[in-house]
């Protein structure tokens, strides 16, 4: 296994790190660079992909498991597939196939036209904020659902979040006032605005 993480990331376990397709890879920032080159790819993908502009596709448990292929496909060859083992955040590994499937259909309420409630932007980042407490994936589960905010963002007609302008894979002050909003709402699920403000920072 590749160490040492930065703070906040889910370590892949041993069985899961048998998974990594590139056989060049030793260190963290070689595990970085291909993922990263899978994350530019998935959003040539979503620029192509009909599906990735039409809310009723970007919202449902098909499309969140595609991303997450499109993003790491080349890099793992568990990506796309729920965990099936216990992480340091999230859901029991048997529940998370549900927890999705009702996460994606209460979005579509939330993004609905004419809901009063709550704005589409603070939508997408309830969204993103679900999905990383699910956890469905072994690895990649910030960036996918950093990725996949900015999709359901897209497809529902408002701009694309820019999260700080940082990379947040690496230890630094963006990743910790980022973490520090993410774990905001652990504590209080409807105590947003400190990420919806650093998403759109």
């Amino acid at each position: 296994m590749i160490e040492p993480l930065p703070d906040g990331a889910t370590p892949v376990s041993d069985e899961e790190f048998k998974g990594l397709i590139p056989t060049f890879v030793a260190t963290r920032a070689d595990l970085n660079l291909v993922e990263q080159a899978g994350i530019a790819a998935a959003r040539t993908w979503v620029a192509r992909s009909p599906a990735a502009h039409t809310v009723e596709r970007v919202l449902s448990e098909q499309f969140v498991r595609d991303l997450h292929r499109q993003m790491f496909g080349k890099v793992w060859r568990w990506a796309g597939t729920y965990r099936t083992s216990e992480s340091n955040i999230g859901v029991d590994p048997a529940r998370v196939a549900v927890a999705v499937r009702d996460l994606v259909d209460n979005a579509l309420l939330w993004v609905a036209p004419g809901t009063a409630w709550i704005t589409p932007e603070l939508a997408c980042i309830r969204v993103h904020h679900e999905l990383v407490s699910i956890h469905p994936f072994p690895n990649g589960n910030g960036r996918h659902a950093r990725l996949f905010a900015d999709v359901l963002a897209q497809s529902i007609g408002v701009p694309v979040f820019t999260w700080g302008g940082a990379n947040l894979d690496s230890a630094g002050p963006d990743r910790a006032a980022y973490l520090a909003a993410l774990r905001l709402a652990d504590r209080d699920p409807d105590d947003l605005g400190d990420l919806l403000t650093f998403a759109l920072s």
